[in-house]
């Protein structure tokens, strides 16, 4: 974890955080975050994995340290039993907080909490490629090797052990479909050239495992 936090302070101090106190405590309270019990898939190593993506892919973006602050917020609140973008707007919410307490800049603190709302359906604007590196960065384990990609699904699934298989199955398969019928799931050129056939591919092999 020191490693994890050490990248946080170098974050917050590179998007101008003025007040160090507020740092430690934003940092202590999302590491807590992403370390509940209740995470399986959205846990420390998805947070790890989102930023080292955005860390190899920094130069697509206009601002990458609020993409990295972004990363670090974007799932700082998760409730499986949470309906719809409620977590999402939870996170935004948490960042806002979080970030002006370190002493971010308020336009600092609106950009983070807006970058972190597109994740709730991963619908990036035209020209925005710091919104497209962070949604790149969330789903690049879609593109993981076939192994790999059936771990996650399955600690998906352990997140949701409360809901019963058929719906379950349901729901899942609406999510599933929302991703396929995005125009692309990777807006960053390379990202989208590497990812987005290995993506395609276990999505629709999941998709037909629940239908």
């Amino acid at each position: 974890m020191d490693e994890l936090i050490e990248r946080w302070r170098d974050t917050a101090r590179g998007a101008g955080a003025a007040d160090p106190a507020g740092v430690e405590r934003a940092g202590a309270r999302l590491l807590a975050a992403w370390r509940e019990p209740h995470r399986h898939y959205h846990a420390v190593p998805h947070l790890r994995a989102v930023l080292d993506v955005v860390d190899a892919y920094a130069g697509s973006a206009r601002r990458p340290e609020l993409v990295r602050l972004a990363a670090w917020c974007h799932d700082a609140v998760y409730d499986p039993r949470a309906g719809a973008d409620a977590n999402e707007r939870a996170s935004a919410d948490l960042a806002g907080a979080l970030l002006a307490d370190a002493g971010l800049p308020a336009e600092v603190v609106t950009e983070v909490r807006r970058l972190v709302l597109l994740t709730a359906g991963h619908m990036v604007p035209v020209d925005d490629p710091d919104g497209a590196l962070l949604c790149d960065a969330d789903l690049a384990i879609l593109a993981a090797p076939p192994g790999d990609y059936d771990g996650y699904a399955a600690a998906v699934r352990h997140e949701y052990a409360h809901v019963p298989d058929p719906d379950f199955r349901a729901g899942r398969a609406r999510v599933l479909a929302a991703l396929l019928a995005l125009p692309a799931l990777y807006r960053l050129p390379e990202p989208h050239a590497r990812w987005e056939a290995p993506a395609r591919a276990n999505l629709t092999r999941e998709l037909r495992s629940l239908t």
